[in-house]
């Protein structure tokens, strides 16, 4: 499966009375193709996989898929407890995805076999492949890897804890295997902070919720990243990323609220977060307006540079 590109995840927009926007999701997604994302996550972690049911995540994926219309991998969430992400992972086969990022379970602490059993079950459900999210309580071990990387159908790993000494090791041994196909994302929170570290690790890839907000912004970081214009690259981390990071740190759940709150500025109606997760206040969203627009002003001078 071919990634190259920006990974965009997108919001799910809702209604006034609570319900998935579909044509606004659509709208949502449509606008941000000519950017040429790699790949399109619907009804993941900036989609709010966590609110969703699963009829809801259907619909979500079936709105991206019809949208994408082949344009890129479409890779749905699925997740939480297991009877729920096995559901989910055949509703999002059902509605035409391309593949599966598999979430934490549900709450529970367990030993790494049984995470390894978890995905195992996931990945057993449909004939999709399937990435593995290491975040939270879902943390594996390089030998749980090895262990997963003997499946051909789980064909990723996706870094969201920040152990830099562990990802290395876990890229090392997969690759150690001869799986040639196997994929690394870094999937830290405003991944492009770290993303410079993660290339070292040999994680060419990152997810972006800030393409969802801000495609122009997160296409010159994009473009300065794959061209090693670490100046143009450092200049949007010091005037854009750093500020947006310090404002998503005021508040737990931030990192999807301020992503909802920017696509509101920016005049797509997308709606509120849902429980638990809380919007903005007004001074915070002042803040980000601000923070938005000295990333506009130093996408647009990258753009004018290039021409």
């Amino acid at each position: 499966m071919n990634f190259e590109g920006i990974l965009f995840f997108p919001v799910t927009p809702f209604t006034g009375d609570g319900h998935v926007d579909v044509a606004l999701l659509k709208e949502h997604i449509a606008s941000r193709l000519p950017f040429s994302p790699g790949g399109i996550f619907p009804a993941c972690g900036t989609g709010e996989f966590h609110a969703l049911s699963l009829a809801e995540v259907g619909t979500v994926v079936r709105a991206a898929v019809e949208v994408v219309n082949g344009a890129a991998p479409v890779i749905a969430g699925a997740g939480g407890p297991l009877g729920h992400a096995l559901d989910v992972a055949r509703a999002a086969e059902e509605a035409g995805a391309d593949g599966l990022l598999v979430l934490p379970p549900y709450l529970v602490g367990a030993p790494v076999e049984g995470l390894v059993a978890y995905i195992e079950a996931i990945a057993g459900a449909t004939g999709l492949p399937v990435i593995v999210y290491h975040r939270a309580n879902a943390k594996f071990t390089a030998a749980a890897m090895v262990a997963l990387a003997g499946n051909p159908k789980v064909i990723g790993f996706k870094d969201g804890i920040g152990d830099v000494g562990l990802a290395q090791e876990i890229v090392s041994a997969v690759r150690a295997t001869g799986r040639e196909d196997f994929l690394f994302f870094n999937g830290l929170l405003t991944a492009e902070l770290t993303q410079g570290a993660y290339r070292g690790l040999g994680m060419p890839l990152y997810s972006s919720a800030a393409f969802a907000m801000a495609p122009e912004i997160a296409t010159a970081y994009y473009r300065a990243y794959i061209d090693g214009n670490e100046e143009r690259r450092e200049e949007l981390i010091a005037g854009f990323y750093a500020p947006l990071v310090r404002l998503r740190d005021e508040t737990p759940g931030f990192g999807v609220s301020l992503i909802k709150a920017g696509l509101r500025q920016s005049g797509l109606a997308v709606g509120s977060v849902r429980p638990p997760l809380v919007n903005p206040t007004a001074e915070q969203e002042a803040r980000l307006a601000a923070i938005l627009a000295k990333g506009h002003e130093l996408a647009a001078s990258h753009t004018l540079a290039n021409a």
